[in-house]
């Protein structure tokens, strides 16, 4: 079982739910890159991560510039952009 879908979707979001088609290439397509050895290796890293250091239901691991790790709440975590960040 999956999460709940987001009561106000994004644009993206919208479009795969009223385009099945659309969504079932781009689930294909997901699912291709997501099982590579590559991203597999990399998932259960963050997930040694995660394990070890144990955060919060408010909390993320979040990536830092000089490449390690640390916890930090969500909200400053994901306000801060990501991979949007320039």
């Amino acid at each position: 079982m999956g999460p709940k879908p987001s009561p106000n979707p994004g644009k993206t979001a919208k479009y795969y739910r009223s385009n099945p088609k659309a969504r079932a290439k781009h689930v294909k397509d997901n699912t291709k890159i997501n099982n590579t050895p590559a991203k597999r290796k990399y998932r259960r890293d963050l997930m040694k991560i995660r394990t070890k250091t144990n955060p919060g239901p408010q909390q993320d691991v979040s990536h830092q510039p000089g490449g390690g790790t640390k916890l930090e709440g969500r909200k400053a975590n994901r306000g801060r952009g990501g991979a949007r960040r320039r």
